[in-house]
C-alpha cells in the first residue's frame, strides 16, 4: 500500500477527502462557460485545458467537452499526464500559473465526463444472480447454465446515460401481472436502482479482433460509479426471450470522475474462486478486481438519508477485464467511450444487497426510512445515492457523488406536443 502523496493544495491532504493527490480523476467541468477537461484535487477543480493553453501539458484535446481525445491517446499518454501533475500539484512545487487554474469545486458545474460510444451492462455479480434466480425460479435452479461459462451481458442504451445530479421522470411502459388477462400500459410502479461500477474503455479494438484478458486490462481508462435504474414490472413482462428493454433504457447514472486505473492500483484483488474452470479466453491472469467499499443511501423527499446498503467490489464474479475480454471474443469492435456496466454488486447478507428487489426480497419485507416512511420500491421524490472509495493508509481514493432524484412520470399522450 502506498502513502499519501503530500499536496500544496492543503484540503488534498486531508485523510478523508476523496480527492488527494494520490487519485487525480479526470472529469469535465465548466463555470458558466465551455465545458472542458480538469483533474479534482482537495475541494478544487484543476483546469486542464488552461495548463494546456500555457504549455504544461501537451495538446490532448483538454479543451473539449469531453475526455475522448484524451482517452484514445493510449497508456503512455495517460501515465505521462499523471506523472506530469503529480509533480505539479506536490507539496513544495506551487506556482501561480498552476494557481491560477483552480477552481473551487462547490463553485463549478460538473458535466457528463465523456462521450459514451456504447453501453453493456453485465450480470457479473454472483449473489446478485442467485437471489434474483431464487425469486424468480428456486435456489436449487437460480443460477442460468451459462453464467458460471461466461459474463453475461446485454447491449443498453447510450443515449440515456447521465451525470450525477440529473433528475429523470418514472418510466412508462406496458405491464402484466400474473393475475392480468391482458397487460396494461403506465408509470412503473416497482423502481429499483442497481448498485454497480462502470468500467471506461480508453483504447479501441478494430471489428475481428480478438483481445486477451491482459490486454483488455490495458485497455481499459478508469472506472466510474454507475446506478443502472431499473423498471422491474416491466422487465418482468418484457425480458422473455431477449433479456432487458425498455425497462433499462430509461436512465442510467454515473458519478461526473472518472477514477483511474492507476490510481486505484495499489488496492487490486483476487476474483473469487472459480466453481468451474474458466475457458483461456477469460481465465484470470492475476489480480483484477479492486478492493472499493460501496453504500446506497435512500432519502424520502425533505427526509434524512437512510444508509440501505453496505458492499464491495471485490464481491463480484467476473472483473471487468473478463467483460471486455469476452464482448471482443466474437471479434466485435470496442471504442474508445464505450461504457461496461458490471451488474448489481451485492454481498452475501442482506446488509449488502445491491438492489431493492433483492433488499426488500421482492416487496415482501420493506425498509424503514429516517422520519419513519417505508418503501419496497422508489417512490415519486425519493434520491438515491451511491457512494464509493478505496481506503488507503491515511488517505482515500473517491469517485465523487452518483445521485439522482425520481420525479413523477410524465402525464397525457404520447407525442412530442
Amino acid at each position: 500500500m502506498t502513502d499519501l502523496i503530500r499536496s500544496w493544495v492543503e484540503t488534498a491532504n486531508d485523510p478523508q477527502s476523496p480527492f488527494p493527490l494520490n487519485n487525480l480523476p479526470f472529469g469535465v467541468f465548466s463555470t458558466g462557460d465551455a465545458p472542458r477537461c480538469a483533474v479534482a484535487i482537495g475541494e478544487s477543480v484543476l483546469d486542464l485545458a488552461a495548463l494546456q493553453s500555457a504549455g504544461s501539458l501537451p495538446d490532448h484535446g483538454f479543451d473539449e467537452p469531453a475526455l475522448n481525445t484524451f482517452m484514445g491517446k493510449g497508456k503512455q499518454a495517460w501515465e505521462d499526464v499523471r506523472r506530469t501533475l503529480t509533480e505539479l500539484l506536490r507539496e513544495g512545487n506551487e506556482t501561480d500559473a498552476v494557481r491560477a487554474a483552480l477552481h473551487d469545486m462547490s463553485g463549478v458545474t460538473m458535466h457528463l465526463p465523456f462521450t459514451v460510444a456504447e453501453y453493456t451492462d453485465f450480470y457479473a455479480g454472483r449473489q446478485h444472480a442467485f437471489n434474483v434466480g431464487s425469486l424468480f425460479r428456486d435456489p436449487e435452479n437460480a443460477l442460468p447454465p451459462n453464467w458460471l461459462h461466461i459474463p453475461i451481458g446485454y447491449n443498453g442504451r447510450a443515449s440515456t446515460v447521465v451525470v450525477s445530479g440529473t433528475d429523470f421522470h418514472r418510466p412508462m411502459g406496458q405491464m402484466k401481472g400474473p393475475q392480468d388477462e391482458m397487460p396494461s400500459f403506465g408509470p412503473c410502479k416497482r423502481l429499483d436502482i442497481e448498485l454497480e461500477m462502470g468500467a471506461v474503455v480508453g483504447m479501441p479494438s478494430e471489428m475481428g479482433e480478438r483481445i486477451s484478458v491482459d490486454e483488455a486490462d490495458d485497455m481499459i481508462f478508469g472506472y466510474v460509479l454507475l446506478n443502472d435504474w431499473s423498471a422491474r414490472d416491466i422487465q418482468a413482462w418484457e425480458y422473455q426471450p431477449l433479456g432487458p428493454f425498455q425497462a433499462k433504457a430509461f436512465a442510467t447514472t454515473i458519478s461526473p470522475w472518472v477514477v483511474t486505473k492507476a490510481a486505484l492500483a495499489p488496492f487490486r484483488c483476487a476474483t473469487p474462486p472459480r466453481e468451474k474452470e474458466l475457458l483461456p479466453h477469460i481465465r484470470d491472469t492475476g489480480p483484477m478486481l479492486y478492493d472499493i467499499a460501496l453504500s446506497v443511501t435512500m432519502a424520502a423527499k425533505g427526509g434524512a438519508p437512510t444508509e440501505i446498503c453496505r458492499t464491495n467490489y471485490n464481491t463480484l464474479y467476473y472483473s471487468a477485464a473478463q467483460q471486455l475480454a469476452h464482448h471482443a471474443s466474437s471479434g466485435c469492435a470496442m471504442r474508445t467511450g464505450d461504457l461496461l456496466g458490471s451488474g448489481t454488486i451485492s454481498g452475501p447478507e442482506k446488509g449488502m444487497f445491491g438492489s431493492l428487489l433483492e433488499m426488500t426480497w421482492g416487496g415482501k419485507d420493506p425498509l424503514t426510512l429516517e422520519g419513519g416512511q417505508s418503501r419496497t420500491f422508489i417512490e415519486d421524490g425519493d434520491t438515491l445515492a451511491l457512494h464509493g472509495h478505496a481506503q488507503g493508509d491515511g488517505y482515500r481514493i473517491g469517485f465523487g457523488p452518483c445521485v439522482g432524484t425520481v420525479l413523477p412520470a410524465r402525464s397525457g399522450e404520447a407525442g412530442r406536443s
